[in-house]
């Protein structure tokens, strides 16, 4: 089932069940969406495919976990609260992600297949790992997992 079609399954039991904090979350994320797509049209594209719509549910993980750390350091924890419970709407909805292992091993082989042997050949090894794993890990822990095996 594509990611759009679960949004609209979500949304309606959600609403059935009379979860306000998952029906809002969605209408959420569905109402981003629609902005990403209106946004790709110029170039020719009339819906950002899959791949896309996890990137925009990942970029929406940070900004709110950026806005829990913010709402934490100015004593708002019922912001905080709020914050992390979008967090986990959102990330139902992404794929499950790599354990620390699975990374380091990923992270490993990329550096075998480019041969890379210093941090400047960096681009190259996180290259790799976007084109085979994007869907599945974490570029943000990523990059320093590389750095690290590239000596750096």
């Amino acid at each position: 089932m594509s990611l759009r079609a679960r949004f609209t399954e979500e949304l309606k039991a959600a609403m059935r069940a009379g979860d306000t904090a998952r029906t809002s979350t969605i209408r959420m994320i569905m109402a981003k969406l629609k902005d990403a797509d209106i946004a790709s049209r110029p170039s020719g594209v009339e819906a950002i495919p899959e791949e896309g719509i996890t990137s925009l549910l990942r970029g929406m993980v940070k900004s709110r976990r950026e806005s829990v750390e913010m709402y934490r350091q100015g004593k708002r924890e019922e912001l905080a609260a709020k914050e992390e419970a979008e967090i986990a709407v959102i990330e139902s909805f992404l794929p499950q992600q790599m354990d620390d292992a699975a990374m380091e091993a990923a992270v490993r082989e990329a550096v075998a297949e480019t041969g890379a042997s210093s941090v400047k050949e960096m681009g190259k090894v996180m290259a790799v790992l976007k084109a085979k794993h994007a869907a599945v890990l974490d570029m943000a822990k990523a990059g320093p997992m590389v750095k690290a095996a590239l000596g750096g």
